[in-house]
């Protein structure tokens, strides 16, 4: 008995295996965007995120020194340029600090993996041309042959996992890009903390008319607080925006904040509404006969108990207004951009830093960091708050 008694029944499994495949689908677009947003430009188009802790073979294009600046009288009219690439190309400082080696390399971007290292290439008429492992190559020629621009030389580099803290630098902290996000993270955290507490004020107010105090018309408001939960929120867009150009509101901080209330008050007085009615009856009417008043009760008994519920809306209405684009750009973005949001900041990179995906992976993870903090420090009053009530 006591093994039948210890089995788990399949209902059970089934529950664990699709909690499982949730947080699996959760957390690798997560972890990927996170590693992205540390890796360089090479890395990120020559292997996957899942590949960033291995070496990444990736193709890359140098020149030589230029002939007139740096070739050498070997004599009898030939002439020698020689150097390393990957000094001279940017990728190590000095010889010493090249931690990448080449595999194959190539003259001509029709074959760029024509040549082994060390191995030398003949390019007719007497011109040669060697790279090693290493990166250092020679290059001869005659005097016609070697002059004008330096030789392209291509090649196929194994380079060592390498992460950069430069994307957040370029994304939060260099003033010269107008494509960052800094100005757009303080724009959204201008709306979002607003946003996020007026509605909550209003509601537990009306929260706790409709759940402890008696007044004619009170099961209409209810039902019509119910009603307008399945109101979608494209209807009233238009007619919202024109009361608000009427009444002088217009486009702006104050307009969004007030469209964000709205919309999000029906489920805020609903949520906590069902949280406080399921409160101790005892303990309100005790409170009334010792003479407190219905603010007393309120503010001291009320609020603190209700804090779960409190913050599982909170979540609900931080999370939908961060990640909002249709509200914001119908109540604040306007043609100079200085209300930009990092919703609408995404959409443009997307369109103009479409191939530059260090970048992108930076930006959406500095607008998913916020949202993460917020419900990971708070989750654990999320489950209460929705459920309080349903079990009794």
């Amino acid at each position: 008995m006591d093994h039948v008694a210890g089995r788990k029944s399949g209902l059970s499994w089934a529950v664990h295996f699709s909690a499982l495949a949730l947080v699996i689908v959760w957390v690798l677009p997560t972890l990927g965007l996170l590693v992205s947003s540390f890796r360089t430009t090479d890395q990120i188009r020559s292997s996957g995120w899942w590949a960033a802790l291995f070496p990444a073979v990736q193709n890359e294009t140098y020149r030589t020194a230029d002939p007139d600046e740096a070739r050498v009288d070997l004599g009898d009219g030939f002439y020698l340029v020689s150097g390393n690439i990957f000094v001279e190309g940017g990728a190590a400082a000095n010889l010493d600090e090249i931690v990448r080696e080449i595999t194959v390399w190539g003259a001509s971007s029709r074959a760029i993996d024509a040549y082994q290292p060390d191995e030398v290439a003949d390019l007719g008429e007497g011109e040669t041309l060697t790279v090693t492992a290493r990166g250092d190559y020679e290059w001869r020629g005659t005097a016609d042959q070697i002059e004008g621009r330096g030789a392209r030389i291509f090649v196929t580099v194994s380079a060592p996992p390498d992460f950069t803290l430069g994307n957040y630098q370029n994304v939060l902290f260099d003033p010269s890009n107008r494509e960052g996000m800094s100005k757009a993270f303080f724009n959204t955290l201008t709306v979002t903390i607003p946003a996020t507490i007026i509605p909550i004020l209003i509601a537990a107010f009306a929260a706790y008319a409709l759940a402890w105090m008696e007044f004619p018309g009170r099961a209409l408001l209810i039902a019509a607080v119910v009603g307008l939960l399945v109101v979608p929120l494209q209807l009233a867009l238009i007619p919202l925006l024109k009361l608000h150009n009427d009444i002088g509101i217009g486009k702006g901080y104050l307009g969004v904040w007030l469209a964000h209330t709205g919309f999000g008050l029906p489920l805020a007085i609903y949520l906590l509404r069902n949280y406080m009615v399921g409160l101790p009856r005892e303990v309100i009417e005790n409170a009334r006969v010792d003479g407190a008043t219905e603010f007393q009760i309120f503010t001291r008994i009320i609020l603190p108990l209700s804090f779960p519920a409190l913050t599982s809306f909170a979540i609900f209405q931080f999370l939908w207004t961060w990640n909002d684009l249709l509200v914001a750009m119908v109540f604040l973005i306007d043609s100079s951009g200085e209300t930009t949001v990092m919703t609408r900041q995404l959409v443009e990179m997307m369109g103009t830093r479409g191939g530059d995906w260090e970048i992108l992976a930076t930006s959406a993870f500095v607008s998913i960091a916020v949202p993460l903090v917020v419900f990971f420090s708070l989750q654990r009053y999320l489950v209460r708050g929705l459920l309080a009530g349903s079990v009794k």
